[in-house]
């Protein structure tokens, strides 16, 4: 079978599996919810949400406890039974202190009594996005886009086809890959929902070709369905990424400052069409995830079923602790994770891996002159020059930043790790990006 891909990309740790190896067979553990969670009011993407409980309330499993206060937001909700300890500023992954609610935990797990099923075959495209929403559905993906968005395209853009990501690209992770193999039928379930919601007649499941597990299961479990197929990616970073599998399986294009809807295609991750399974299936919003725990720094690499909000420091100490060697944890993959300044931070919806990291894998190198190379440019996946940004960012030019594309990058390092002079360039360019952002607003 022929593997669908894009131009550009590379191959990192391809000697290691891409640092997978760790990870890669062992199934998922429910970690026991720890006895206090902090659920941040930020996401990644989108604006904060608006605190609708007091401390001293006590609050149910699933309860609503946060709403949303824009178009791009969501609601948020308790992981765990208990009592409001505080509702103050804690950190946040990235590393700001950001609001949120600290939940003393009861260890009874006592359920909203709101918290019931949903039929999906009995419901309209506009109440199960309504449900969606009310559930607080974001991309588990990592970038927390809140999916009810995307299920609401304009009338005058009609969604064709869904793509159900499943490429698990980035170094190091497994998370997707344990659920495609543990949990297949959300993944299917959650698929036709999203179908539905948006009218789609076609979805496609794509998965890089060295999950040969998982695209086997799946593969199997679509035999009879005639609108939903399986392609096979080729293994490569970013394979993942939003505008790369959607040229990879459809050849079409997302124009510069556009979106997959323009084009008549939503994608969402494999995380989050099996989340949508299970609210319709149990009534419970999303209360966990799995996470991959890994790196050479940590003593017991393991998936975890993990409450969000956990804090980092919770689930290290689950994992064994820390060898002695560690220089460095992120939150995320070693290509687009932030690194973390504190354990206390906690997990969210997007959380895919703490990934800690000891001195050979993460060993610093100091940046030498750009020696023309064009290495970055024959890698970088939407076809920039990232050295030529970089430059202007550097210098200040954020006007010739953004008519050179900066704001087309999609941070996936590749200029950096790819880079023989060992220059920061994805830096550069978000710090382009960023500024040029906050101009818009």
């Amino acid at each position: 079978m022929k593997r669908k891909t894009f131009k550009g990309g590379v191959h990192p740790l391809s000697h290691n599996n891409y640092g997978k190896s760790c990870t890669l067979d062992k199934k998922t553990l429910d970690m026991p919810a720890p006895d206090e969670v902090v659920i941040s009011m930020s996401r990644v993407v989108g604006a904060p949400g608006k605190t609708i409980v007091l401390k001293g309330d006590k609050v149910y499993m699933g309860q609503k406890i946060g709403e949303a206060t824009s178009i791009i937001s969501s609601a948020f909700h308790s992981s765990v039974s208990g009592v409001v300890a505080a509702v103050e500023p804690r950190t946040h992954g990235t590393g700001e202190m950001r609001e949120a609610v600290v939940i003393k935990n009861d260890h009874k797990d006592k359920i909203h009594p709101d918290i019931k099923p949903y039929d999906a075959k009995t419901l309209k495209s506009k109440e199960i996005i309504d449900i969606i929403k009310k559930n607080g559905v974001v991309g588990m993906g990592g970038a927390t886009f809140p999916t009810h968005v995307k299920l609401m395209p304009p009338p005058n853009k009609k969604i064709d086809t869904l793509i159900i990501n499943g490429a698990e690209c980035e170094p190091y992770i497994t998370c997707d890959h344990r659920l495609m193999l543990e949990n297949p039928q959300d993944v299917i379930d959650g698929t036709k929902i999203l179908m539905k919601a948006l009218g789609a007649k076609h979805a496609i499941i794509g998965i890089e070709d060295n999950k040969k597990e998982a695209i086997k299961l799946l593969q199997d479990l679509t035999l009879n369905e005639d609108k939903i197929e399986i392609a096979v990616l080729q293994t490569k970073y970013p394979q993942g990424a939003e505008k790369q599998i959607i040229y990879a399986i459809t050849k079409r294009t997302v124009p510069s400052g556009g979106l997959p809807m323009d084009i008549g295609v939503v994608v969402c991750n494999v995380g989050t069409a099996a989340a949508i399974a299970n609210i319709f299936k149990t009534g419970m919003p999303v209360t966990q995830r799995i996470v991959t725990v890994t790196g050479n720094g940590i003593k017991n690499p393991q998936n975890l079923n993990i409450r969000l909000g956990t804090s980092f420091e919770d689930i290290i100490n689950f994992c064994d602790g820390l060898k002695d060697d560690v220089v460095k944890i992120i939150s995320g993959g070693p290509m687009m994770g932030v690194a973390q300044s504190s354990l206390k931070a906690t997990t969210t919806e997007g959380t895919t891996a703490v990934l800690v990291l000891d001195s050979k894998e993460a060993k610093a190198t100091q940046p030498q002159n750009c020696i023309r190379c064009g290495s970055c440019v024959e890698t970088c996946p939407i076809g920039l020059m990232p050295l030529s940004i970089a430059a202007t960012a550097d210098n200040g030019d954020f006007d010739l930043a953004e008519k050179l594309g900066a704001l087309d990058c999609i941070e996936c390092g590749i200029c950096t790790y790819i880079c023989p002079a060992r220059r920061s360039l994805v830096q550069s360019i978000r710090l382009a990006k960023s500024i040029l952002n906050k101009r818009r607003d």
